[in-house]
């Protein structure tokens, strides 16, 4: 299940902290809790990136991004992520997230996220988003505009130009195994 108790308690924070510049940190404080494990008795992988919303979010909101959503009647998707797991986390561990937008490009955003304990990264993610109108994807530009911040695209990292360069090399979609097509599912076969 979502961890909207968990999720609310960290957009009213935010709600009360100072506002952030669009490419500034946010940090916040979490806790590892038994619903969050998996069988390995540790942070759940897929959990870890639903956990990462309570980090993303309300940077969003502090950045009055959440409220030029509204205002506009945007969305926001994410579009990619790709992400490094090093270190496990274990139930009623403390940590610390930090959030950051790294910059942007003519059609998504891009951020970063990592998970700290005592001093040592234990995750790391790269994602992108777009936000969304009825008519598709609003240039980050154009956002940021609404936001009110006037300033110059910030030159993206090679690491993170180097993931967009292989995403864009990415098939889509993916190419069905034959032993998976012939399985006979329904979700597998022409319409």
């Amino acid at each position: 299940m979502y961890p909207f108790l968990r999720f609310h308690a960290s957009l009213a924070a935010a709600r009360r902290a100072p506002l952030l510049a669009p490419l500034a940190t946010h940090v916040s404080r979490h806790i590892c809790w038994p619903w969050d494990l998996d069988p390995w008795v540790e942070l759940n992988n897929g959990r870890t990136l639903t956990l990462y919303d309570l980090g993303r979010i309300p940077m969003a909101t502090r950045m009055g991004l959440i409220g030029v959503l509204r205002r506009e009647t945007w969305g926001i998707a994410v579009a990619g992520v790709s992400v490094r797991y090093r270190r496990r986390i274990r139930a009623f561990d403390r940590f610390t997230m930090v959030s950051r937008m790294i910059g942007w490009d003519a059609r998504f955003f891009y951020m970063e996220q990592s998970i700290w304990r005592r001093g040592e990264c234990h995750n790391h993610m790269l994602l992108r988003s777009a936000v969304t109108s009825s008519a598709g994807i609003v240039p980050p530009s154009r956002v940021l505009e609404a936001m009110g911040h006037d300033g110059p695209a910030p030159e993206l990292p090679g690491w993170v130009q180097d993931w967009i360069a292989a995403e864009a090399g990415r098939p889509w979609p993916p190419v069905l195994p034959a032993d998976a097509a012939g399985a006979g599912h329904p979700d597998l076969l022409d319409a």
